[in-house]
């Protein structure tokens, strides 16, 4: 290394130590890449105020909606890495690379702070269907290869993306029906427009305790406290299998570790809070709360894994 590359990477580190040693001196902004009143919103605002009480400083909730949250991502991924901007965005930011043409990488500009939250998807089938587990719906789909029809919220969403990868890791072939929301999807399968699909617990769960719907199984690695009942598809033969609709807090690559750090420590704490459990619990929505590395490894290993899902179904952006 050269004296002035020395003296430079000097310079950084010392005004990295400074930045961090001051946090926070002045407002803290949260971005949110969706319009208010959606999902990430509904965690983000509470979050902003409990980080503002541990913090000093006032944080604000700046939505940002547009172009499938890449507007506001890419404001996030292109600010100042010092703390003061940060994003709370769902997992869909990890399928955004596998579909379009971003002017942004998640896994080399953004740096994580926590995975929030964790939703799972349950696969649900209309009781006309003649299986009661995963096992029998995998061996009646692979006798009848195109022959049943799934739906999802629309093209590209987790509804979508989470049955593709089941037909991924299992090999079944089912006709994909996409629906204009979660609602609908739902409406579709009971009324037998659709044999089955993978809807949030909040929207099926009512209708599988009416019987209107049987539940095969759910989606992340760990049953939900939601459906404690309904096993996982790992559990059921699927190996392997986790999808998590997750909300994550997130800054700018390059900010200093003591920044993140102390954030992480006081977004671990605000979701671990009994107001935040009770707001998350009525979507049926569960708080995590990850170390910055582990939310990083989440990060990219799901971009990886979608971009192969994607790939291999054909799938195509709207």
């Amino acid at each position: 290394m050269t004296r002035a590359a020395l003296f430079a990477a000097l310079a950084f580190a010392t005004s990295h130590s400074v930045v961090a040693q001051n946090y926070p001196a002045r407002p803290l902004r949260i971005i949110v890449p969706q319009s208010a009143g959606g999902s990430t919103d509904l965690v983000a605002r509470p979050l902003a105020r409990k980080l503002a009480d541990a913090l000093g400083q006032s944080v604000v909730v700046d939505n940002r909606p547009g172009a499938g949250s890449v507007i506001g991502t890419d404001l996030v991924a292109k600010a100042a890495p010092d703390g003061y901007t940060l994003l709370a965005v769902a997992a869909s930011v990890t399928m955004s690379p596998s579909l379009y043409k971003l002017p942004f990488d998640p896994v080399r500009d953004l740096a994580g702070i926590s995975q929030l939250t964790s939703l799972p998807n349950i696969l649900v089938a209309h009781p006309s269907l003649p299986v009661n587990s995963v096992a029998e719906f995998i061996a009646y789909a692979k006798a009848r290869p195109d022959q049943l029809n799934f739906g999802s919220s629309g093209i590209a969403t987790g509804t979508h993306l989470s049955m593709e990868l089941l037909m991924y890791m299992t090999g079944i072939r089912l006709t994909h029906v996409p629906y204009k929301g979660g609602s609908l999807n739902v409406n579709a399968l009971i009324a037998g427009e659709t044999q089955v699909n993978f809807s949030t617990i909040s929207t099926a769960l009512p209708h599988v305790k009416t019987g209107r719907l049987r539940a095969l199984a759910v989606s992340t690695a760990k049953r939900s406290t939601a459906a404690p009942d309904v096993p996982t598809l790992a559990e059921s033969g699927v190996r392997n299998y986790d999808y998590s609709s997750w909300i994550g807090l997130l800054a700018p690559a390059r900010t200093p570790a003591a920044v993140i750090s102390r954030l992480n420590a006081e977004a671990v704490k605000a979701i671990h809070s009994p107001d935040m459990k009770s707001i998350l619990a009525v979507e049926a929505s569960e708080a995590v709360g990850t170390t910055p590395a582990e939310f990083d490894s989440i990060v990219k290993i799901e971009v990886a894994r979608w971009m192969k899902v994607v790939k291999a179904a054909g799938i195509k952006g709207e």
